[in-house]
């Protein structure tokens, strides 16, 4: 295979630029936000390697010359090792579960002499490469099973071992990637079965002690199982493509369970949800059938959907109280509005909401934030860092930092449509799926929208290890991007 000969200068002017600027800027905003988290009043030695600020300039200066490296770097390098490199990151992982270190909780820091890696963060561009090798393989097709199950094994792998270094929120993270396998051709009731799940969960647990009206029936699980009913039914119209068969269906189920609801609250309390259960277990019955008579596999998935629904709801109870860690238990519990614990569990997130609501429009000014000059914000120079933006900035200074997000990710929608090859565009979502997971659940845990589980900020949270993993996911995908014009033959 040959190359232009100017490789270097070909480069160069096929690099996306934009998305350079943007990270520039942003590599800006989050220096300025951590020297803002970390100052001391009095302090005035913010470039001292002795300080955060100052080790962060280190950080950032370091990630630039690692992102040049990368440029330089033959792009099939990366489409050749993908592989090489996604099985040192799985045993470096591996490794690190018996890491005697234990930091916070988490044994997912290596620990080597005066500093400290953490190898989930570098996983993630390795595992976008692998799976980008693999979907780019001649012959795979999402569509067979053995193919789509191969691709998820490959994100499941690192995750396993990050959830044994008890690392929960990072390894979830690792969850993005199936909104890449979205857009790469999974079948959208994947997508919506998983968000079903989330909102039995969050229906369910929310709302178990509740009563409905005089019945003995939990409104969480009336709920629950009338959703059931109605998604099973609207799969039949979807994937069936029986528009009266569904409505049939649906009339027949909603009103079956109206009237021994109002039977409940009228004639003989009873507990309406062994009603409910009934209509889900003839349903499935009948999905089945018609799936033997016509011959139609989707009548099995749905039925497969309503049965897997029913399981994940009365699973959910055993999982929250029983399964998970305490602290864990304690933060949902706090995020579903069951407890108020502004001392323990919810104090995080409260001292957050407090400093972001502080700095009202245009914000206190750098460096005069009251809640985190004070500290009253745990972990606010790395997981909670969005607080001291909205306290110091304001609205107008939050708002810009998220747009440069939002102009981050459309670039990167671009970067990953115009690639001419599969490894590129699949890789290209991977990143994107990455950030866009990032940013979303990093500042709504901040703002006490989505549960606090520990992941950083993109560019803005301190530490060396994120920055260069972030780095290295966008640095190769641009390297990538920029050879997509370069003829080989």
């Amino acid at each position: 295979m040959e190359r232009g000969t100017d490789k270097q200068s070909s480069v160069l002017a096929s690099l996306d630029w934009w998305t350079i600027g943007i990270y520039l800027a942003l590599l800006i905003f989050g220096w300025v936000s951590v020297c803002g988290a970390s100052y001391t009043y009095g302090d005035t030695e913010i470039f001292s390697l002795g300080a955060r600020s100052g080790m962060q300039i280190v950080w950032i200066g370091t990630s630039i010359c690692l992102g040049f490296i990368l440029l330089m770097l033959d792009d099939r390098f990366y489409d050749t090792f993908a592989y090489v490199i996604y099985a040192i990151f799985l045993l470096l992982l591996f490794a690190t579960i018996f890491n005697p270190h234990e930091i916070k909780g988490s044994r997912s820091w290596l620990v080597l002499g005066p500093l400290r890696l953490q190898p989930a963060e570098f996983a993630k561009f390795a595992t976008g490469l692998a799976i980008a090798k693999l979907m780019s393989t001649y012959g795979f097709n999402i569509h067979r099973w053995k193919h789509f199950a191969a691709a998820c094994g490959v994100v499941m792998l690192p995750m396993l071992f990050i959830v044994a270094q008890k690392e929960t929120g990072s390894a979830l993270v690792y969850l993005a990637f199936f909104l890449m396998f979205y857009r790469e051709g999974m079948p959208g009731s994947i997508l919506f079965t998983g968000v079903a799940m989330i909102i039995y969960f969050v229906t369910g647990i929310k709302y178990e002690q509740v009563l409905l009206w005089d019945t003995p029936t939990s409104i969480g699980k009336f709920i629950v199982l009338l959703l059931v009913q109605i998604f099973s039914t609207a799969m039949v119209y979807v994937y069936c493509d029986d528009k009266k068969r569904a409505l049939r269906l649906a009339a027949l189920s909603i009103g079956i369970t109206l009237i021994f609801l109002l039977f409940s609250e009228y004639v003989i309390p009873f507990d309406i949800m062994w009603v409910q259960l009934s209509i889900a277990v003839a349903l499935i019955i009948y999905f089945i059938y018609q799936g033997i008579s016509s011959r139609l596999t989707s009548y099995f998935y749905i039925a497969l959907f309503t049965i897997s629904s029913i399981a994940f709801f009365y699973s959910a109870d055993y999982v929250l109280n029983e399964v998970m860690e305490p602290h864990q238990r304690v933060r949902i519990n706090v995020l579903l509005g069951l407890e108020e614990d502004l001392t323990g569990a919810g104090y995080n997130v409260h001292q957050s909401e407090i400093a972001i609501g502080s700095g009202g429009l245009k914000g206190k000014g750098f460096l005069n934030g009251t809640q985190t000059k004070l500290k009253f914000v745990p972990e606010q120079d790395t997981d909670f860092i969005f607080c001291t933006v909205g306290e110091e900035e304001g609205f107008i200074g939050s708002a810009t930092v998220l747009l440069l997000f939002l102009a981050l990710i459309l670039r990167l929608i671009k970067l990953a449509e115009r690639q001419p090859f599969t490894f590129g565009r699949v890789y290209g979502y991977c990143v994107l799926s990455i950030f866009l997971f990032h940013v979303f659940i990093n500042v709504g845990m901040v703002l006490g929208l989505t549960p606090v589980i520990g992941i950083p900020l993109p560019f803005f949270s301190y530490g060396g290890s994120s920055l260069w993993g972030f780095t290295l996911l966008l640095f190769i995908f641009l390297r990538i991007d920029a050879s997509r014009g370069m003829i080989r033959r």
